[in-house]
């Protein structure tokens, strides 16, 4: 199990700010899941249903949506899962068919809407922290580039740098891949967020792995709170 803590930095700059932990052991990711492909469409559906004809405002006047893009303006960007939900719902585009392991968080991160990132805990050294960017910071990027971060933003680092951040994403040293046999899911809430949303979310993602690794085990599932 990964020992991962919030470091004073973050909980000064993030008051009211919950990281969501869910560490799983002996999952299969090797071929692709009829039950979680179902599940999939299921949520494409609803989301379909209950969104039908939403205009942006719309979308960021539901809580959830609000907390996300109040955080995200803050950097001049919009929240990213809210493009997700729009393209699914507006442009009648399915979820994308990755991986299983990450399939299982995409579709419960468009449900939730609740941001969530997937790494190969194997590939994490630790210590493992949540913690706040600093100005000239760089993650190395999941399409091979070195990107400069912004200060003042929600990340996670571990003993050889910055593994994730709300505003870029993932590094390109921890993502899940075919061999991922250990994972690490990690959400990301801001002030606004509640605890029950990201405790919705971590049971959701565990609910859609056992749809394809039901020998899976959880080494921990528990909340960081600032």
């Amino acid at each position: 199990m990964r020992n991962i803590t919030g470091t004073a930095d973050w909980k000064e700059a993030h008051p009211g700010a919950i990281i969501g932990l869910l560490e799983i052991s002996s999952v299969e990711n090797t071929s692709a899941s009829p039950e979680l492909n179902q599940r999939k469409r299921q949520v494409e559906a609803r989301l379909r249903k209950d969104y039908a004809g939403f205009t942006r405002g719309e979308f960021l006047a539901l809580p959830m949506m609000a907390a996300y893009e109040k955080y995200y303006r803050r950097f001049d960007k919009t929240y990213h899962v809210l493009l997700q939900v729009e393209s699914i719902v507006l442009k009648s585009r399915n979820l994308p068919d990755v991986s299983p392991l990450v399939d299982a968080n995409f579709t419960a991160e468009v449900d939730t809407l609740v941001l969530t990132a997937g790494h190969d805990a194997d590939r994490l050294s630790e210590p493992v922290v949540i913690d706040n960017s600093r100005t000239g910071e760089v993650i190395p990027a999941m399409n091979g580039y070195t990107k400069t971060i912004r200060a003042g933003d929600m990340v996670m680092r571990d003993r050889h740098g910055i593994s994730c951040t709300i505003l870029y994403g993932q590094d390109n040293r921890s993502p899940i891949t075919p061999e991922t046999r250990h994972v690490l899911y990690v959400a990301y809430a801001p002030l606004g967020v509640s605890a029950g949303a990201v405790e919705n979310q971590l049971n959701q993602i565990e609910q859609n792995v056992r749809l394809f690794s039901r020998q899976a085990q959880v080494e921990q599932k528990r909340l960081l709170v600032a």
